[in-house]
């Protein structure tokens, strides 16, 4: 009828066991939702199993820029059992439970809508897999899409798609008599956006900053980079390898690296900690590399398909000894994009190892963005231009910088591992050791002159109460400050190492309020230990989840 109230912000859950094409489907779900103008945020949840765990897909589209999903939906499709108990109490009010009848056979439902999903995907191969197509097709009616264009989708989305499109059609005429229609979803006439995850951003900003070669031992949630760069290299044009471990990927990038090649490398926390040694040796050698650390909890294997902050310390630490190091964590999927290319660009001005910090929240959720490639900054190292008799590879330099040099070439060039002369030639003379701990703590001196000249610090919103934050914990604050109408300010450090200090004279006098993922508040202690900036108030998360931004908001208003 006429008097619908068109959304602005709809949340859609699919639910499911593993191999049922429901990550799938969270997928083409923001994809109708993209194709209507509309902004989308979708949160993938699944277990560490390759079969029979639990996984669901929350897909939340909005007329605004949105920056989180919502655990509260507007309707549910639930494939199984499992997934009809998890998500019943995820309903808001006017939601609809869509659950497969087949599944409930020996319960009652009190409410909701039954559809026999099983017995109707029984007819096709790979009947299991279509029950994805069958949580879109439910969402297609309820929104009120036609049978053209819902098959125009699958054509667009899905492999076999004729035999998907009949099955669909099926589950159209089963679900339309109760559902079609039932919400009017507000269009806008912005264009459609492309739809990422922040793994494929920080690949793709790396590419658009230089990047030469990829070196990765899958390890969750950061394997998603490795497959995403392997699948696209000849386009990018680039050197992907998996090899037998993540001491080969280090110590690959590190010898591509001293050739010329921009490298890069990726694992979660486990990883790094195999990684750590060969960090040090970039350290030592002055050899520049990006390495991607996507955070799941731990310690050790922890939960390793979930989120947490817990890692912030590690990363600001890593390797052993004195030298400097870059690291930087960004907020949302476009900031992942242009900081992929600006670390790139930092680790080979400085010769060093740089740290990207992100959690799974960031790199395997997915949303809407708006990026454009021609802003990314481009990595240049400062090249040797001649004039020395030898080559002086560690020349020591006003700023700590010593000129590169590639081969091939005439001239002698050496990297090593050892303390060195400026030639590198190894040393074990006081004066020479002294003098090359000063060099390094030189190029020290040197990145933050040159970080005080970038943007370092986050600032969103104005006035009380200040909230600091930091990396993807950020989206769920703005959009619980959003969602419950709320000011702030809310102040996020991209930059964690060097820490933007000068950035923080201006709220020295304030108590903020602290929101992160960890349990015993490294981001809190490092603000404190950096600033001198005590925190009024902790809201911490540390469940493997990420933030609701209706649930923050209530956390929000009762530190107020």
């Amino acid at each position: 009828g006429g008097d619908k109230v068109e959304k602005e912000l709809f949340t859609f859950i699919a639910g499911g066991t593993a191999g049922a094409g429901i990550r799938k489907a969270g997928a083409v779900a923001g994809y109708i939702f993209t194709r209507m103008g509309r902004r989308v945020f979708e949160m993938e949840d699944y277990q560490s199993l390759i079969k029979g765990g639990h996984n669901f897909a929350v897909v939340s589209s909005a007329t605004y820029p949105i920056k989180s999903h919502y655990m509260r939906a507007d309707l549910v499709v639930a494939t199984d059992k499992r997934s009809y108990h998890m998500h019943k109490d995820h309903l808001r009010d006017g939601g609809i439970m869509v659950f497969n009848s087949d599944a409930m056979k020996d319960e009652t439902v009190p409410n909701g809508i039954g559809i026999p999903f099983t017995t109707i995907s029984k007819k096709y191969t790979n009947s299991e897999l279509r029950l994805g197509v069958g949580a879109v097709t439910v969402l297609a009616v309820s929104i009120g899409m036609s049978k053209d264009e819902l098959a125009d989708v699958i054509r667009e989305q899905y492999r076999d798609a004729e035999n998907n499109i009949n099955f669909a059609m099926e589950i159209y005429d089963a679900a339309a008599p109760q559902l079609f229609g039932k919400f009017a979803l507000k269009k806008t006439n912005e264009k459609p956006l492309p739809m990422i995850s922040g793994n494929e951003a920080i690949s793709l900003g790396a590419v658009a900053g230089g990047l030469d070669f990829f070196f990765a031992y899958p390890m969750t949630p950061a394997s998603s980079i490795l497959h995403f760069l392997a699948a696209h290299a000849k386009e990018f044009q680039i050197g992907v390898m998996h090899p037998e471990s993540e001491l080969a990927a280090i110590n690959m990038a590190l010898g591509a690296a001293s050739m010329g090649l921009k490298t890069m490398v990726a694992s979660s926390g486990g990883g790094m900690a195999l990684m750590e040694e060969a960090f040090s040796l970039s350290g030592m050698a002055e050899v520049p590399v990006l390495a991607v650390l996507g955070s799941r909890p731990g310690p050790s294997t922890g939960v390793p398909t979930y989120t947490e902050q817990g890692d912030l310390r590690f990363a600001i630490n890593q390797g052993h000894g004195e030298f400097p190091r870059v690291v930087a964590s960004p907020y949302s999927m476009e900031e992942a994009f242009y900081l992929a290319a600006e670390m790139l660009g930092l680790v080979q001005e400085f010769q060093t190892l740089g740290i990207l910090l992100t959690e799974k929240h960031l790199g395997e959720s997915r949303m809407t963005v708006d990026i454009d490639p021609t802003k990314a900054y481009w990595a240049e190292p400062i090249m040797y231009q001649g004039g020395d008799e030898k080559y002086l590879r560690y020349k020591i330099t006003e700023d700590g910088i010593s000129p590169l040099l590639f081969p091939p070439s005439d001239q002698v060039i050496k990297f090593t591992s050892y303390e060195h002369d400026e030639y590198g030639v190894s040393t074990e003379d006081p004066q020479m050791i002294a003098k090359m701990h000063e060099k390094r703590a030189k190029k020290q001196e040197t990145l933050v002159q040159k970080l005080m000249q970038m943007h370092t610090v986050n600032v969103f919103g104005h006035g009380e109460p200040v909230i600091f934050t930091y990396g993807s914990t950020t989206m769920s604050v703005l959009e619980a400050l959003q969602c419950a109408n709320l000011e702030a300010t809310v102040v996020q450090p991209i930059y964690l190492e060097p820490f933007p200090t000068w950035e923080f004279e201006k709220f020295k006098n304030v108590n903020p309020i602290v929101v992160e993922q960890s349990v015993m508040g490294a981001f809190e202690t490092l603000i404190k230990e950096k600033t001198g900036i005590k925190a009024k108030a902790s809201i911490r998360k540390y469940d493997g989840r990420p933030f609701d931004p209706e649930e923050l908001a209530q956390q929000i208003k009762e530190v107020i």
